[in-house]
């Protein structure tokens, strides 16, 4: 259990430095100037939408031989360590809106910001690797908020001293070990 949570909250943690959402908080920060429900409403579409993606991993898992399900895990990890080198920018389609309450602006344009995310892939691939659907995704939220509370609270001032380009290397080469180490089979991960 503590096992997944530490590799789930990690993983996402490190891959959110940078990520589309972390952006998003710090432009709902400082639109919104509410810290209390911009941290509420990230935390609500984070464990919706997580909650989702694993029981989609959970499933997917529950039908793909292991064998494939390690090739298509190791093949996913290996996708997001690439994916992570490349930086995202904010859609310029988000939500924000005044007139939905700070609370339920940041509820939907955190969600639809998630959606296909490589954070909600990591939700995934995580949860049809452990087959812990719980703790992955309190794992996977858990590392959405290390990542995205300090950016909400500290605004602008914690993003210009965030070294972004290291961490996303850091982060590549985390998801490229573990997507070798699912490939290899090392310590039979996979069962």
């Amino acid at each position: 259990m503590m096992h997944e949570l530490l590799i789930s909250t990690g993983i996402v943690a490190l891959a959110e430095m940078g990520d589309k959402t972390q952006l998003l908080a710090l432009l709902l920060s400082t639109q919104f100037r509410r810290p209390v429900p911009v941290i509420l409403g990230m935390l609500v579409a984070t464990l919706v939408n997580h909650a989702f993606a694993g029981a989609v991993g959970a499933w997917v898992a529950g039908i793909i031989s292991p064998d494939i399900l390690r090739w298509v895990l190791g093949g996913s990890f290996l996708a997001m360590a690439i994916w992570t080198l490349i930086p995202d920018k904010l859609d310029e389609d988000a939500p924000q809106s005044n007139q939905l309450g700070v609370f339920t602006a940041t509820l939907v344009a955190f969600f639809l910001a998630e959606m296909g995310d490589k954070t909600q892939l990591a939700t995934v691939a995580l949860a049809a690797e452990y087959h812990s659907l719980v703790w992955v995704v309190a794992g996977t939220t858990l590392g959405m908020m290390i990542a995205n509370v300090p950016v909400v609270l500290l605004g602008e001032w914690i993003v210009q001293r965030i070294p972004v380009r290291k961490i996303h290397f850091v982060c590549a080469l985390l998801f490229a070990i573990l997507g070798l180490v699912i490939l290899l089979d090392v310590g039979h991960l996979t069962g």
